[in-house]
């Protein structure tokens, strides 16, 4: 479907709408070859807590993309809670973390993604954060390097792979 004759609007969620987002978390990963079966039984409740915490710990807001009422697509974004200790200046170094960016298929390829996207970056920079980071899928690496995103150091290693 075309966007030519339609108009996206692009709005804050509200927490009404966590289980949207939940669902589009879901979907993005089957979307990106994830079998169901390797997703937990519980992957609502498990979303749902984390959004809940999110939004009171790391300054949360997720953003969709809606068509006469209908949402289309999500993002959401917090400040990054670190996997290690920070040590450094919130001047220095104050990640922000895009996550679950989800545009329906029919109305992919219409640049929702850039738009989610840039939404967020926009938020992440109002509460303080230096820097943002995201990890791409495969289809959505191509969205994200156009708006400047580059490729990092982080190097991953399959311990399955292992003997």
């Amino acid at each position: 479907m075309m966007l030519t004759q339609q108009k996206i609007q692009i709005r804050a969620e509200t927490p009404q709408e966590d289980a949207l987002i939940a669902e589009h978390f879901y979907q993005m990963w089957l979307d990106n070859n994830i079998s169901p079966q390797a997703i937990t039984a519980d992957w609502l409740d498990t979303v749902l807590h984390f959004i809940d915490h999110a939004r009171r710990e790391l300054e949360y807001q997720a953003f969709v993309a809606e068509i006469d009422g209908l949402i289309i697509g999500s993002v959401g974004c917090q400040r990054f809670a670190g996997l290690y200790p920070n040590i450094m200046k919130a001047r220095e170094r104050c990640d922000g973390y895009i996550w679950g960016v989800y545009v329906q298929p029919a109305y992919r390829c219409q640049g929702i993604a850039t738009q989610l996207t840039k939404k967020a970056m926009d938020y992440l920079k109002t509460i303080g954060c230096t820097h943002a980071v995201l990890n791409a899928s495969p289809s959505g690496e191509p969205v994200y390097s156009q708006l400047g995103f580059m490729n990092s150091n982080l190097m991953r290693l399959d311990l399955h792979s292992l003997g």
